[in-house]
């Protein structure tokens, strides 16, 4: 009977998913378009009715299907073993797994079921966008559009930047939907939820003003949103779809215990970004009082209720799961409760798109020369103590260094339960590693080097030679490796991917020392005089590649120097030292030519800011050159130290080594060492006997 029930249920949930969340999400957000006003027709120019109505329902679609392939992509890459078998495997298995050759396992069913999801899936993904691309045209250009209807399209899809992002997005997905057909290599699948995830970008580009204030905030905060709804919703699908084949093949509660821990970190990311952009839009009470306000409180009070109905399931269900059946028909209620509180709140985020903020998002009237470059206000003149008072967080940052240090300190938590011992004073480093990320990404040092240089140059040095000196020293995979369990049903976790990461050619000629210190000296060099640093101020993920850019040299390099984890063939000290001498000596002679130059590097930017303090532009790129080279003394010195510390702690080692060897042995091989020379000494005597 109990068997009977659980069937039902399954089969329920698994063909009532889709159709629940359509209907209710499309239901709920026509009514928060009507009560919000954004399904009525412009004054001038409206595009129709069809366009009002379907342009939502198609970005409802496509938002639907994008949660659908990258979770489905998420389970067979983090959570489902892709072979039969239980079992570690060894490096031929994973070499073939890698590049897709056939001499491995048979592929797992369950695997090869969730790939169809994706493929049936990202069809739909890639249609939804083309309908949302050719829609979003005609809801830009209005009735005109259908006037010479074919020309416009292509000059919107060329040469104006809205089309040409949709026309990326399409591109990106149809390339990923392909790779859901074409590959069954974890590589493959890799590749295909990194460009899936890569959508995000350009459709978080679109959802704010590039002139408006708030720019970074509210891009990163509607990537994160993004990343979160896509992790919670698309595993939930997953888990529908797959039930009872789940169940059958008594995989029902590893698989949901796995996906709970990144359903827990989607909930908070999307808590924290909904919160950071609800804040852009609603200022004070009487915004929150708007038509558009209280679409927000209903759609936060949604997250939240997804939120409670997740924390029961990992208090009170999935422990009891598969033991107790009321357990697994409380579970699959639940999960048809989530459904539909989804779809509801999908609806309210795609009204919210269309409706009109109670806070304006356009720039301001007469913007001031730093208004029209950095989209800020000019801040107050710099001082020592505006350097920490100062803030623009950014969202993504945060995210991450938060994340981090979550992870670190329960993997620290985990050692200390089972009695293994890790020092403190890594977790320490780790976690003044991450303080400093959020500094340098979200303090002073950020507010100000978007117009100043000397300021950027403040944030550059730190960010590649003062933020991954404790990270290296906190000695994050060994934590990881000794801190979290290893996968042994043949699936890979966090764990798994990054040591594969680490051990892999392309990282390991990254982290070989020589390319490392390379690319640590020859980047700034490239950065600054190659004009690489126009795209880094001017463009949104230009910045946030020249943090990830110089935040990746600077702990390479660290990393081949003083670092412990594993992945790193580092030289001898004697040449550490070397190398770190002739690296700073670089950087020396790079800060030097900065001070000596006549030429402002970037001109058009720092030269017109507009700023009635401090230096003159170029007197503060002189300084700026002085600041890179005078911060460069302190980390090195301190590697200096590192070197000589770790140099000395490993000559007492090798002689402690030694000692009981000899102790072992009985200094065999010093005697063995003096007989030989007895021998020779012998050996010379008669030799000088017989010539005279």
């Amino acid at each position: 009977m109990n068997t009977q029930i659980f069937e039902s249920l399954t089969r329920f949930t698994s063909r009532a998913a889709v159709p629940i969340v359509v209907i209710g999400g499309l239901a709920v957000g026509t009514a928060a378009m009507l009560f919000t006003g954004a399904a009525e027709a412009t004054l001038l120019n409206d595009p129709g009715p069809y366009v009002r109505f379907g342009l939502p329902a198609a970005k409802f679609v496509f938002n639907l299907s994008m949660a659908m392939t990258l979770g489905a992509l998420m389970f067979a890459l983090l959570i489902l073993p892709r072979t039969q078998g239980r079992g570690r495997k060894t490096k031929a298995t994973t070499a073939a797994a890698t590049s897709g050759t056939s001499d491995e396992a048979p592929l797992n069913a369950l695997w090869e079921k969730t790939l169809k999801i994706a493929e049936v899936a990202s069809v739909a993904w890639t249609i939804s966008a083309v309908a949302v691309l050719v829609l979003t045209f005609v809801d830009t250009v209005g009735a005109q559009a259908y006037l010479d209807f074919s020309n416009q399209l292509g000059v919107f899809l060329t040469q104006i930047a809205f089309g040409q992002l949709w026309t990326l997005i399409v591109v990106l997905i149809a390339v990923a939907s392909t790779l859901c057909f074409g590959t069954r290599s974890y590589l493959g699948i890799a590749v295909a939820g990194v460009l899936g995830v890569g959508v995000m970008i350009p459709l978080a580009l679109m959802g704010h003003s590039a002139e408006a204030s708030g720019h970074t905030q509210a891009v990163n905060s509607i990537g994160l949103h993004l990343l979160g709804v896509t992790i919670w919703l698309g595993g939930l699908f997953v888990i529908a779809l797959l039930g009872s084949d789940l169940a059958r093949s008594n995989q029902l509660r590893t698989t949901i215990e796995r996906y709970s821990s990144f359903a827990l970190i989607a909930f908070a990311i999307v808590a924290y970004s909904g919160v950071v952009n609800s804040l852009l839009r609603v200022h004070d009470l009487d915004d929150l009082m708007s038509p558009y306000g209280q679409v927000i409180v209903a759609k936060t009070f949604a997250v939240i209720l997804l939120g409670l109905v997740g924390f029961w399931h990992r208090q009170f269900v999935i422990r009891r799961l598969g033991a107790v059946a009321s357990a697994t028909r409380e579970f699959w209620r639940l999960i048809v409760v989530e459904f539909t509180i989804f779809g509801a709140t999908m609806g309210l985020a795609v009204a919210l798109s269309r409706s009109q903020p109670p806070v304006s998002q356009e720039p301001v009237g007469n913007p001031s020369p730093a208004e029209i470059l950095t989209g800020e206000p000019l801040p107050p003149p710099p001082t020592f103590a505006r350097y920490f008072t100062e803030w623009s967080l950014d969202p993504l940052w945060v995210v991450v260094a938060v994340g981090l240090s979550a992870a670190y300190i329960l993997g620290f938590i985990n050692l200390r339960r089972r009695g293994d011992t890790w020092p403190i004073h890594r977790l320490i480093c780790w976690l003044l590693g991450m303080i400093f990320l959020v500094y340098v990404t979200s303090g002073g040092a950020r507010v100000y080097g978007e117009i100043q240089f000397s300021a950027h140059m403040i944030q550059h040095m730190l960010l590649i030679m003062v933020v991954p000196l404790p990270m290296v020293l906190g000695a994050p995979i060994t934590m990881l490796m000794r801190g979290t369990k290893a996968r042994t049903d043949g699936s890979r976790g966090v764990r798994e991917w990054v040591l594969w990461l680490v051990h892999t050619p392309y990282m390991r000629f990254f982290a070989n020392p020589v390319f490392a210190s390379v690319n640590f000296a020859g980047s700034l060099v490239i950065f600054y005089y190659s004009g690489v640093m126009k795209y880094a101020l001017e463009w949104h993920l230009g910045h946030e590649l020249m943090i990830i850019h110089f935040l990746g040299a600077g702990y390479l390099f660290a990393q081949a120097l003083i670092g412990i984890d594993p992945g790193v063939k580092r030289p001898a000290y004697p040449l550490r030292l070397l190398m770190l001498l002739i690296t700073m000596a670089f950087h020396a002679f790079f800060g030097i030519s900065i001070m000596s130059s006549e030429v402002l590097i970037e001109g058009d930017w720092f030269g017109n800011i507009g700023a009635d303090w401090g230096y003159s532009a170029i007197e503060d790129q002189q300084l700026g050159g002085g600041i890179a080279w005078g911060v460069g003394e302190f980390p090195t010195l301190f590697i200096a130290i590192m070197v000589a510390f770790q140099w000395s702690k490993s000559s007492d080692r090798e002689a402690k080594r030694v000692d009981r060897r000899e102790a072992r042995t009985d200094d065999a091989e010093l005697r063995a060492y003096n007989d030989m020379l007895a021998t020779m000494a012998q050996r010379d005597s008669k030799a000088d006997h017989r010539s005279r």
